[in-house]
Protein backbone atom coordinates (compact mmCIF):
# COMPACT_ATOMS: atom_id res chain seq x y z
CA UNK A 1 0.00 0.00 0.00
CA UNK A 2 2.46 2.60 0.99
CA UNK A 3 6.16 3.02 1.05
CA UNK A 4 8.12 5.84 2.49
CA UNK A 5 11.41 7.32 1.53
CA UNK A 6 14.07 6.62 3.97
CA UNK A 7 17.10 5.00 4.58
CA UNK A 8 18.63 1.78 4.03
CA UNK A 9 20.06 3.05 0.84
CA UNK A 10 19.29 6.33 -0.85
CA UNK A 11 17.66 4.50 -3.72
CA UNK A 12 15.32 2.48 -1.53
CA UNK A 13 11.99 3.63 -0.33
CA UNK A 14 9.68 2.48 2.36
CA UNK A 15 6.60 0.55 1.63
CA UNK A 16 3.45 1.38 3.26
CA UNK A 17 2.13 3.96 5.39
CA UNK A 18 5.23 5.26 6.68
CA UNK A 19 6.12 1.93 6.62
CA UNK A 20 8.43 0.46 4.32
CA UNK A 21 8.94 -0.91 1.12
CA UNK A 22 9.79 -0.41 -2.21
CA UNK A 23 12.64 -2.62 -2.65
CA UNK A 24 11.03 -5.51 -4.28
CA UNK A 25 11.63 -8.97 -3.43
CA UNK A 26 11.77 -12.40 -4.69
CA UNK A 27 14.59 -14.49 -5.65
CA UNK A 28 13.88 -16.51 -8.71
CA UNK A 29 15.74 -19.45 -10.07
CA UNK A 30 18.52 -17.22 -11.30
CA UNK A 31 19.23 -13.87 -9.80
CA UNK A 32 20.18 -12.46 -13.16
CA UNK A 33 19.56 -14.16 -16.41
CA UNK A 34 18.91 -13.26 -20.01
CA UNK A 35 15.38 -12.43 -21.03
CA UNK A 36 12.99 -15.36 -21.00
CA UNK A 37 12.47 -17.16 -24.28
CA UNK A 38 8.81 -17.73 -23.63
CA UNK A 39 6.60 -16.58 -26.47
CA UNK A 40 5.08 -13.15 -25.95
CA UNK A 41 2.73 -11.08 -28.03
CA UNK A 42 4.78 -7.87 -28.33
CA UNK A 43 1.85 -5.63 -28.15
CA UNK A 44 11.91 0.66 -1.25
CA UNK A 45 12.85 0.45 2.42
CA UNK A 46 13.75 2.13 5.32
CA UNK A 47 11.77 3.02 8.25
CA UNK A 48 9.67 5.97 8.51
CA UNK A 49 7.13 4.34 10.61
CA UNK A 50 4.53 1.78 9.84
CA UNK A 51 0.94 2.38 9.72
CA UNK A 52 0.20 -1.16 10.53
CA UNK A 53 -0.34 -0.32 14.10
CA UNK A 54 -3.19 0.32 16.40
CA UNK A 55 -5.19 3.42 17.02
CA UNK A 56 -8.68 4.43 16.22
CA UNK A 57 -10.31 7.63 15.12
CA UNK A 58 -9.02 10.93 13.84
CA UNK A 59 -9.84 14.58 13.80
CA UNK A 60 -12.52 16.55 12.05
CA UNK A 61 -10.41 17.02 8.92
CA UNK A 62 -11.02 13.41 7.96
CA UNK A 63 -13.72 12.70 5.41
CA UNK A 64 -16.38 10.51 7.01
CA UNK A 65 -18.40 9.69 3.91
CA UNK A 66 -17.41 7.40 1.04
CA UNK A 67 -16.17 8.97 -2.17
CA UNK A 68 -19.16 10.57 -3.83
CA UNK A 69 -21.05 8.34 -6.22
CA UNK A 70 -18.81 5.31 -5.74
CA UNK A 71 -19.94 2.10 -4.11
CA UNK A 72 -17.72 1.10 -1.20
CA UNK A 73 -17.01 -2.32 0.27
CA UNK A 74 -18.68 -2.45 3.70
CA UNK A 75 -16.18 -2.45 6.53
CA UNK A 76 -16.55 -5.56 8.68
CA UNK A 77 -14.53 -5.56 11.92
CA UNK A 78 -14.88 -9.34 12.06
CA UNK A 79 -13.71 -9.80 8.47
CA UNK A 80 -15.31 -11.67 5.58
CA UNK A 81 -14.05 -15.15 4.67
CA UNK A 82 -11.19 -17.23 6.06
CA UNK A 83 -9.03 -19.95 4.56
CA UNK A 84 -6.55 -22.11 6.46
CA UNK A 85 -3.12 -22.14 4.87
CA UNK A 86 -0.20 -24.00 6.44
CA UNK A 87 -2.04 -23.88 9.75
CA UNK A 88 -2.61 -20.11 9.56
CA UNK A 89 -5.90 -18.24 9.14
CA UNK A 90 -5.96 -16.19 5.92
CA UNK A 91 -8.61 -13.53 5.37
CA UNK A 92 -10.13 -12.88 1.97
CA UNK A 93 -13.09 -11.28 0.20
CA UNK A 94 -14.86 -12.65 -2.86
CA UNK A 95 -17.59 -10.88 -4.83
CA UNK A 96 -19.16 -11.07 -8.28
CA UNK A 97 -19.25 -13.62 -11.07
CA UNK A 98 -17.18 -13.97 -14.21
CA UNK A 99 -13.49 -14.31 -15.05
CA UNK A 100 -11.44 -14.10 -11.83
CA UNK A 101 -9.26 -11.23 -10.63
CA UNK A 102 -7.08 -11.42 -7.51
CA UNK A 103 -6.22 -8.18 -5.67
CA UNK A 104 -3.11 -8.04 -3.46
CA UNK A 105 -2.59 -5.15 -1.03
CA UNK A 106 0.63 -3.37 -0.12
CA UNK A 107 2.73 -3.35 3.04
CA UNK A 108 0.66 -2.62 6.15
CA UNK A 109 -2.65 -2.64 4.30
CA UNK A 110 -5.45 -5.18 3.87
CA UNK A 111 -8.29 -6.18 1.57
CA UNK A 112 -10.12 -3.05 2.71
CA UNK A 113 -7.68 -0.89 0.78
CA UNK A 114 -9.52 -2.11 -2.34
CA UNK A 115 -12.80 -0.76 -0.92
CA UNK A 116 -13.68 1.31 -4.01
CA UNK A 117 -12.47 -1.25 -6.55
CA UNK A 118 -14.04 -4.52 -5.46
CA UNK A 119 -17.73 -3.49 -5.90
CA UNK A 120 -17.14 -1.95 -9.34
CA UNK A 121 -14.96 -4.76 -10.71
CA UNK A 122 -17.40 -7.33 -9.33
CA UNK A 123 -20.04 -6.12 -11.80
CA UNK A 124 -18.24 -8.00 -14.58
CA UNK A 125 -15.68 -10.21 -12.85
CA UNK A 126 -15.31 -12.55 -9.91
CA UNK A 127 -13.10 -10.50 -7.62
CA UNK A 128 -10.93 -11.95 -4.89
CA UNK A 129 -8.86 -9.90 -2.45
CA UNK A 130 -6.72 -11.52 0.22
CA UNK A 131 -4.71 -10.38 3.21
CA UNK A 132 -1.10 -11.51 3.06
CA UNK A 133 0.17 -13.48 6.04
CA UNK A 134 1.23 -11.06 8.78
CA UNK A 135 -1.08 -8.29 7.57
CA UNK A 136 -4.71 -7.25 7.82
CA UNK A 137 -7.10 -9.83 9.22
CA UNK A 138 -4.79 -12.75 8.42
CA UNK A 139 -2.79 -14.36 11.22
CA UNK A 140 0.25 -12.54 12.57
CA UNK A 141 2.37 -15.65 12.31
CA UNK A 142 5.69 -15.76 14.16
CA UNK A 143 7.77 -17.07 11.27
CA UNK A 144 10.81 -16.03 9.26
CA UNK A 145 9.23 -13.82 6.61
CA UNK A 146 10.51 -13.89 3.07
CA UNK A 147 9.03 -12.87 -0.24
CA UNK A 148 8.68 -16.54 -1.06
CA UNK A 149 6.22 -16.94 1.81
CA UNK A 150 3.78 -14.53 0.16
CA UNK A 151 4.43 -15.97 -3.28
CA UNK A 152 3.60 -19.46 -1.99
CA UNK A 153 0.50 -18.11 -0.26
CA UNK A 154 -0.83 -16.51 -3.45
CA UNK A 155 0.04 -19.53 -5.58
CA UNK A 156 -1.79 -21.87 -3.19
CA UNK A 157 -4.72 -19.44 -2.97
CA UNK A 158 -4.97 -19.60 -6.76
CA UNK A 159 -4.92 -23.40 -6.68
CA UNK A 160 -7.23 -24.01 -3.73
CA UNK A 161 -9.68 -21.09 -3.76
CA UNK A 162 -9.69 -19.47 -7.22
CA UNK A 163 -9.16 -22.77 -9.10
CA UNK A 164 -8.90 -21.21 -12.56
CA UNK A 165 -6.61 -18.86 -14.48
CA UNK A 166 -6.85 -15.29 -13.22
CA UNK A 167 -5.41 -11.80 -13.50
CA UNK A 168 -3.28 -10.68 -10.55
CA UNK A 169 -3.45 -7.04 -9.43
CA UNK A 170 -1.10 -5.63 -6.81
CA UNK A 171 -0.15 -2.32 -5.20
CA UNK A 172 3.34 -1.63 -3.80
CA UNK A 173 4.51 -4.79 -1.98
CA UNK A 174 1.48 -6.56 -3.42
CA UNK A 175 2.65 -5.63 -6.90
CA UNK A 176 5.92 -7.44 -6.52
CA UNK A 177 4.12 -10.35 -4.90
CA UNK A 178 1.85 -10.52 -7.95
CA UNK A 179 4.85 -10.56 -10.29
CA UNK A 180 6.61 -13.32 -8.40
CA UNK A 181 3.44 -15.39 -8.17
CA UNK A 182 2.84 -15.02 -11.92
CA UNK A 183 6.39 -16.16 -12.64
CA UNK A 184 5.92 -19.15 -10.34
CA UNK A 185 2.56 -20.21 -11.78
CA UNK A 186 2.51 -19.08 -15.44
CA UNK A 187 -0.26 -21.45 -16.55
CA UNK A 188 -2.65 -19.96 -13.98
CA UNK A 189 -2.02 -16.25 -14.59
CA UNK A 190 -3.56 -14.47 -17.60
CA UNK A 191 -2.06 -11.09 -16.87
CA UNK A 192 -0.54 -8.90 -14.17
CA UNK A 193 -1.45 -5.35 -13.14
CA UNK A 194 0.93 -3.24 -11.06
CA UNK A 195 0.03 -0.06 -9.21
CA UNK A 196 3.21 1.72 -8.07
CA UNK A 197 4.88 -1.58 -7.41
CA UNK A 198 7.68 -2.24 -4.97
CA UNK A 199 10.90 -3.67 -6.37
CA UNK A 200 14.29 -2.53 -7.48
CA UNK A 201 16.31 -3.25 -10.59
CA UNK A 202 19.62 -4.89 -9.78
CA UNK A 203 23.01 -4.18 -11.27
CA UNK A 204 23.54 -7.04 -13.68
CA UNK A 205 27.23 -6.17 -13.97
CA UNK A 206 27.86 -6.51 -10.27
CA UNK A 207 28.89 -9.91 -9.04
CA UNK A 208 27.24 -11.17 -5.88
CA UNK A 209 29.63 -11.12 -2.96
CA UNK A 210 30.34 -14.47 -1.40
CA UNK A 211 29.06 -14.63 2.19
CA UNK A 212 31.89 -14.17 4.64
CA UNK A 213 32.38 -16.43 7.63
CA UNK A 214 31.22 -15.17 11.01
CA UNK A 215 33.88 -14.87 13.71
CA UNK A 216 33.25 -15.89 17.32
CA UNK A 217 33.45 -12.22 18.33
CA UNK A 218 30.75 -11.32 15.83
CA UNK A 219 28.58 -14.30 16.72
CA UNK A 220 28.67 -14.03 20.51
CA UNK A 221 29.06 -10.31 21.11
CA UNK A 222 28.41 -8.08 18.11
CA UNK A 223 25.28 -9.87 16.83
CA UNK A 224 23.53 -10.15 20.25
CA UNK A 225 24.21 -6.47 20.97
CA UNK A 226 22.98 -5.48 17.51
CA UNK A 227 19.79 -7.52 17.95
CA UNK A 228 19.22 -6.04 21.41
CA UNK A 229 19.44 -2.44 20.27
CA UNK A 230 17.46 -3.12 17.09
CA UNK A 231 14.63 -4.58 19.14
CA UNK A 232 14.56 -1.54 21.43
CA UNK A 233 14.66 0.89 18.52
CA UNK A 234 11.99 -0.88 16.50
CA UNK A 235 9.81 -1.31 19.57
CA UNK A 236 9.81 2.44 20.09
CA UNK A 237 9.19 3.00 16.39
CA UNK A 238 6.27 0.59 16.38
CA UNK A 239 4.72 2.42 19.32
CA UNK A 240 5.17 5.79 17.62
CA UNK A 241 3.46 4.62 14.49
CA UNK A 242 0.34 3.82 16.47
CA UNK A 243 -0.28 7.48 17.06
CA UNK A 244 -3.22 8.82 15.00
CA UNK A 245 -1.36 11.95 13.99
CA UNK A 246 1.49 9.86 12.61
CA UNK A 247 -0.83 7.67 10.58
CA UNK A 248 -2.73 10.59 9.10
CA UNK A 249 0.51 12.41 8.32
CA UNK A 250 2.00 9.48 6.43
CA UNK A 251 -1.18 8.77 4.51
CA UNK A 252 -1.52 12.40 3.47
CA UNK A 253 2.09 12.43 2.30
CA UNK A 254 1.32 9.76 -0.31
CA UNK A 255 -2.26 10.73 -1.18
CA UNK A 256 -2.02 13.83 -3.36
CA UNK A 257 -5.76 14.29 -2.84
CA UNK A 258 -6.31 13.33 0.80
CA UNK A 259 -10.11 13.29 0.67
CA UNK A 260 -10.13 9.52 1.03
CA UNK A 261 -7.88 9.55 4.09
CA UNK A 262 -10.83 8.85 6.33
CA UNK A 263 -11.80 6.89 9.43
CA UNK A 264 -12.53 3.77 7.37
CA UNK A 265 -9.02 3.74 5.93
CA UNK A 266 -7.31 4.43 9.23
CA UNK A 267 -9.33 1.81 11.06
CA UNK A 268 -8.44 -0.78 8.41
CA UNK A 269 -4.77 -0.08 9.04
CA UNK A 270 -4.73 0.29 12.80
CA UNK A 271 -7.05 -2.52 13.88
CA UNK A 272 -4.68 -5.37 12.86
CA UNK A 273 -1.95 -3.86 15.04
CA UNK A 274 -3.95 -4.67 18.15
CA UNK A 275 -3.04 -8.32 17.61
CA UNK A 276 -0.70 -9.53 20.40
CA UNK A 277 1.82 -10.71 17.79
CA UNK A 278 1.79 -7.52 15.71
CA UNK A 279 4.87 -5.99 17.34
CA UNK A 280 6.94 -9.16 16.90
CA UNK A 281 5.83 -9.51 13.27
CA UNK A 282 6.86 -5.91 12.66
CA UNK A 283 10.27 -6.57 14.21
CA UNK A 284 10.82 -9.65 12.05
CA UNK A 285 9.71 -7.91 8.89
CA UNK A 286 12.03 -4.99 9.48
CA UNK A 287 15.11 -6.94 10.57
CA UNK A 288 14.91 -10.18 8.63
CA UNK A 289 13.04 -9.09 5.55
CA UNK A 290 13.25 -5.37 4.84
CA UNK A 291 16.98 -5.14 5.39
CA UNK A 292 17.82 -8.12 3.19
CA UNK A 293 16.47 -7.35 -0.24
CA UNK A 294 19.60 -7.14 -2.40
CA UNK A 295 19.02 -10.59 -3.89
CA UNK A 296 15.47 -9.79 -4.95
CA UNK A 297 15.31 -7.81 -8.17
CA UNK A 298 12.85 -6.80 -10.84
CA UNK A 299 15.33 -8.01 -13.43
CA UNK A 300 14.99 -11.60 -12.30
CA UNK A 301 11.23 -11.72 -11.97
CA UNK A 302 10.48 -9.88 -15.22
CA UNK A 303 12.81 -12.27 -17.02
CA UNK A 304 10.50 -15.08 -15.91
CA UNK A 305 7.21 -13.39 -16.84
CA UNK A 306 5.23 -14.67 -19.83
CA UNK A 307 1.96 -12.72 -19.76
CA UNK A 308 0.71 -9.21 -20.57
CA UNK A 309 1.53 -6.53 -18.01
CA UNK A 310 -0.41 -3.36 -17.19
CA UNK A 311 1.07 -0.50 -15.16
CA UNK A 312 -1.42 1.89 -13.54
CA UNK A 313 1.04 4.43 -12.19
CA UNK A 314 0.49 7.35 -9.87
CA UNK A 315 3.05 9.75 -11.30
CA UNK A 316 2.95 12.03 -8.25
CA UNK A 317 4.07 9.28 -5.88
CA UNK A 318 6.81 10.75 -3.65
CA UNK A 319 8.43 7.33 -3.28
CA UNK A 320 8.06 5.56 -6.63
CA UNK A 321 8.00 7.96 -9.56
CA UNK A 322 7.10 7.42 -13.24
CA UNK A 323 10.73 6.71 -14.18
CA UNK A 324 10.34 3.26 -12.66
CA UNK A 325 7.26 2.52 -14.76
CA UNK A 326 9.14 3.59 -17.87
CA UNK A 327 12.05 1.36 -17.02
CA UNK A 328 9.77 -1.64 -16.49
CA UNK A 329 8.22 -0.97 -19.91
CA UNK A 330 11.67 -0.78 -21.46
CA UNK A 331 12.78 -4.04 -19.86
CA UNK A 332 9.51 -5.89 -20.55
CA UNK A 333 7.96 -4.66 -23.84
CA UNK A 334 4.71 -6.61 -23.42
CA UNK A 335 3.62 -3.78 -21.11
CA UNK A 336 0.88 -1.17 -21.27
CA UNK A 337 1.39 1.96 -19.16
CA UNK A 338 -1.35 4.28 -17.93
CA UNK A 339 -0.08 7.39 -16.12
CA UNK A 340 -2.35 8.86 -13.45
CA UNK A 341 -2.23 12.11 -11.52
CA UNK A 342 -2.14 10.42 -8.16
CA UNK A 343 0.21 9.30 -5.41
CA UNK A 344 1.35 5.90 -4.19
CA UNK A 345 -2.13 4.36 -3.93
CA UNK A 346 -4.01 5.39 -7.08
CA UNK A 347 -6.63 2.67 -6.65
CA UNK A 348 -7.88 4.38 -3.49
CA UNK A 349 -7.10 7.99 -4.40
CA UNK A 350 -8.59 8.02 -7.91
CA UNK A 351 -10.61 4.78 -7.95
CA UNK A 352 -12.84 5.87 -10.83
CA UNK A 353 -9.85 6.29 -13.14
CA UNK A 354 -8.21 3.07 -12.01
CA UNK A 355 -11.41 1.05 -12.34
CA UNK A 356 -12.04 2.42 -15.83
CA UNK A 357 -8.51 1.83 -17.10
CA UNK A 358 -8.39 -1.64 -15.58
CA UNK A 359 -11.77 -2.64 -17.07
CA UNK A 360 -10.71 -1.40 -20.50
CA UNK A 361 -7.47 -3.41 -20.36
CA UNK A 362 -9.28 -6.51 -19.11
CA UNK A 363 -11.73 -6.28 -21.99
CA UNK A 364 -8.82 -6.11 -24.46
CA UNK A 365 -7.15 -9.01 -22.71
CA UNK A 366 -10.32 -11.04 -22.89
CA UNK A 367 -10.55 -10.49 -26.65
CA UNK A 368 -6.95 -11.64 -27.08
CA UNK A 369 -7.48 -14.59 -24.71
CA UNK A 370 -11.07 -15.81 -25.28
CA UNK A 371 -10.76 -18.38 -22.50
CA UNK A 372 -10.38 -15.60 -19.91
Amino acid sequence: MISSPSGIAPSHKTELYALTANSAFVPLRRAFRHRSKCVMNRRSFAIRGIVASGVSVMGSSVVMQPAQGIERLPFKPEGYNFWTWRGHKIHYVVQGEGPPIVLIHGFGASVFHWRYNIPELAKKYKVYALDLLGFGWSDKAIIEYDAMVWRDQVVDFMKEIVKQPAVLVGNSLGGFTALVSAAGLPEQVRGVVLLNSAGQFGDTNKLTDEPKGETSFQKFLVKPLKDFFQRIFLGVLFWQTKQPARIVSVLKSVYINSENVDDYLVESITRPAADPNAREVYYRLMTRFMFNQSKYTLNSVLSELCCPLLLLWGDLDPWVGPAKANRIKEFYPNTTVVHLKAGHCPHDEVPELVNSALMDWLATLQQAQPTL
